[in-house]
């Protein structure tokens, strides 16, 4: 995903004060079709128009933000293994906003953060120690003071109430005086001992201990933070390095609430890939965990520990029965390397798999990006490359995005055909950057949700080049990330002033673009949403998990898996924007109630789709489904007060899909209002 994609327009405030001397905002929008009083919504429940294709309801994950550490791994540290220079000077910032006192600490101790002293009064008896560290490069020694709590700490928060019982394991080496390592869990403010244990680290060579640390139920709350402490005991002296602290019930190194969320969407597969793909360097992820070398993720200035590697992919697709899907290094790596890492895989992965030559190899901020130029050529040499090793995985070249995709993927079907088996592209939107000036929240709305209706006239020209060509006809493309977000100034600066991935008004988005998926399966046959953490996906937050609203869209639909999309006819009203969201300027009959249907494979269920991106309406819909018998219908609706509600640790059920039941009326259409901007699923099982 590139880092510096979308920057916000002018404040909402002053849009606002602007309007008084500008031209009418109101003018960029038209309505065009009327909406009636009550939509009709006609389905022909025998059509055909094809197959939802399984791999539309993918994942994605890479190492940004806490996707990856502090995410899927249960690890509750952070940087373990007390390595320097982890973050790049932006996110120093907003670790130093987070914690000030750290600031003091590190000037003045040296001591890496987010690491400070465990007791300031015992002064600066820290020194970092560069080279033969038990991990990486560095570790640190403590030196006792007599009389003085001595030691380390760092702020946690714990996965409380569900887990009380914590692992902790702890590089040392003994250097001289007492031999006993202190590992608690303290208060904040006052620094008491809410729980600990202690190991005798009278080793004089790296040597790893081990210890439980439990709590009793209430001890800690939900949300409060609390520190993890590492002390010595009176003249002691102990080099200490690569410390972990991992719930009792994590699954390997996986959090449990994170696998239980994530299979409960049902995805088809997971990408592994992202920016950090263009100089990955596999091997760095395989092996024993405690020797795995702690770098800087430089794609998103953020510590890698290596952590999440191969085999542990590999064991998270299977807990949540995903395809696994690869990512391999054609930005710093080499062919050799990315056949060798899939020889690597088959060794120990026997099922379907997906494996995706580069990462938006088109965009300057890849690592070893090629030109346009190179670009056919070096697709064809890493093809030659995986197809031996691969059997048979879907292999995917990567293609431009669908606002300017022509020049980049010419360039790829310039190679024989089969050279990949599908060509991909990157939809991502920033929904608060419109060419109006000034403009309103409301029109950036409507703007926005546009943007999932507009985007299908791109894939249909995509195709056409494609059709073109003599071979090619029969290839087609998967978008591997997926994304509408509201980004201000700044790296890593999103914002709520839109739809986003992270809103209500994000599950509306997310929902309209599956519908257009639906009617371009013919083009379209493998998508990976952005992100199964973060983005529209699983969110951690003090050790909290919860669902985006978008989570629960993608769950709604993913049911759709393999069904046949049916023909669908609705009178409902249209509008049109001019001067809208970037890419997607100026979008023509949009309609307000956008509605796709499907017929399960036993031909016993048909599911409704409903859409209505009205920012005001609450519409009445009638669903005249034809000669399917229908008994009952079950709705589930996924609205809010306001399309910038989001889910958080705090509350993390505010937007939820609500669900209800109705008996379908024998002599007349089915009646159902759908609220505005909200997503409305409905499943009718026959009598």
């Amino acid at each position: 995903m590139r880092s510096d994609l979308i920057l916000s327009s002018l404040p909402i405030a002053l849009g606002a004060a602007l309007l008084a001397v500008a031209a009418p905002v109101s003018a960029q929008v038209t309505e065009g079709k009327p909406m009636p009083p009550v939509v009709n919504v006609h389905v022909d429940a025998g059509g055909d128009l094809g197959k939802v294709p399984e791999r539309i309801f993918g994942t994605f994950i890479e190492p940004i933000d806490y996707s990856i550490d502090n995410g899927v791994v249960a690890e509750v540290l952070v940087d373990g293994s007390l390595e320097a220079g982890l973050w790049n000077h932006a996110m120093v910032e907003q670790i130093y906003r987070d914690q000030p006192e750290l600031i003091e600490s590190s000037n003045q101790t040296g001591i890496p953060i987010p690491w400070a002293p465990l007791n300031a009064a015992a002064g600066n008896r820290y020194e970092l120690h560069v080279g033969n560290a038990a991990n990486s490069w560095q570790s640190l020694e403590i030196m006792g003071v007599p009389g003085q709590l001595t030691g380390i700490a760092q702020r946690v928060y714990l996965p409380v109430p569900r887990a009380l019982k914590y692992n902790v394991s702890i590089y040392a080496k003994h250097v001289s005086g007492p031999a006993r390592l202190t590992l608690s869990l303290r208060a904040m403010q006052s620094n008491d001992v809410i729980a600990e244990a202690s190991v005798d680290a009278g080793a004089d060579q790296w040597t790893k201990y081990t210890a439980t640390i439990e709590l009793k139920p209430g001890q800690v709350r939900r949300l409060e933070p609390v520190r993890f402490a590492v002390s010595v005991e009176g003249t002691g002296r102990i080099d200490v390095d690569q410390i972990s602290l991992m719930p009792a019930d994590a699954m390997g190194t996986l959090d449990p609430d994170v696998v239980h969320m994530a299979a409960a969407m049902h995805m088809k597969e997971l990408r592994l890939g992202g920016n950090f793909s263009s100089y990955y360097h596999w091997k760095d992820g395989v092996g024993p965990l405690d020797k795995r070398v702690t770098m800087e993720n430089i794609a998103w200035g953020i510590p890698e520990y290596n952590n999440f590697g191969t085999d542990e992919f590999l064991q998270f697709c299977q807990l949540v029965h995903a395809e696994p899907q690869f990512n391999v290094n054609e930005g710093s790596g080499t062919p050799e390397e990315a056949a060798e890492w899939m020889k690597y895989v088959r060794e120990r992965y026997h099922g379907p798999m997906i494996v995706e030559m580069g990462n938006e190899l088109y965009g300057h901020w890849q690592v070893g990006y090629p030109t346009v130029d190179e670009i056919g050529p070096r697709t064809l040499e890493f093809s030659k490359a995986l197809r031996p090793v691969i059997g048979d995985a879907t292999l995917m070249a990567t293609g431009g995005t669908p606002d300017g995709f022509e020049r980049w993927n010419a360039a790829l079907i310039a190679n024989p055909a089969g050279t990949q088996d599908l060509i991909t592209t990157h939809f991502i939107t920033g929904t608060n950057h419109v060419k109006l000036t000034p403009y309103t929240p409301d029109f950036m709305a409507q703007a926005a949700y546009a943007v999932p209706f507009a985007v299908g006239k791109n894939f249909d020209r995509m195709q056409a080049q494609l059709d073109a060509k003599p071979g090619y006809k029969n290839t087609h493309f998967a978008v591997t990330e997926w994304l509408f977000n509201s980004k201000g100034q700044g790296e890593r600066n999103f914002t709520n002033e839109s739809p986003s991935s992270r809103n209500e008004g994000g599950a509306v988005m997310i929902a309209a673009t599956f519908n257009t998926y639906f009617r371009h399966n013919q083009e379209i046959k493998l998508v990976d949403m952005t992100g199964l953490m973060e983005f529209a996906g699983i969110w951690k937050r003090k050790e909290q998990v919860f669902g985006t609203p978008a989570y629960y869209a993608f769950g709604l639909y993913s049911q759709a898996q393999g069904q046949t999309v049916l023909p669908v006819v609705t009178d409902s009203g249209t509008y049109s924007v001019k001067n809208g969201t970037q890419g997607y300027a100026d979008a023509n009959d949009v309609p307000y109630i956008d509605v796709a249907a499907t017929r399960s494979v036993d031909g016993k269920t048909l599911t409704l789709y409903c859409v209505n991106r009205s920012i005001s309406v609450d519409e009445p819909a009638s669903f005249d489904v034809g000669n399917f018998a229908a008994g009952q219908a079950f709705v589930q609706q996924i609205t809010a007060a306001s399309r910038y509600v989001m889910n958080d640790e705090v509350e993390p059920q505010r937007v939820v899909p609500v669900p209800f039941g109705m008996v379908v009326p024998q002599s007349a259409p089915l009646k159902v209002t759908l609220p505005h901007e909200s997503v409305t699923v409905i499943t009718l099982s026959a009598k």
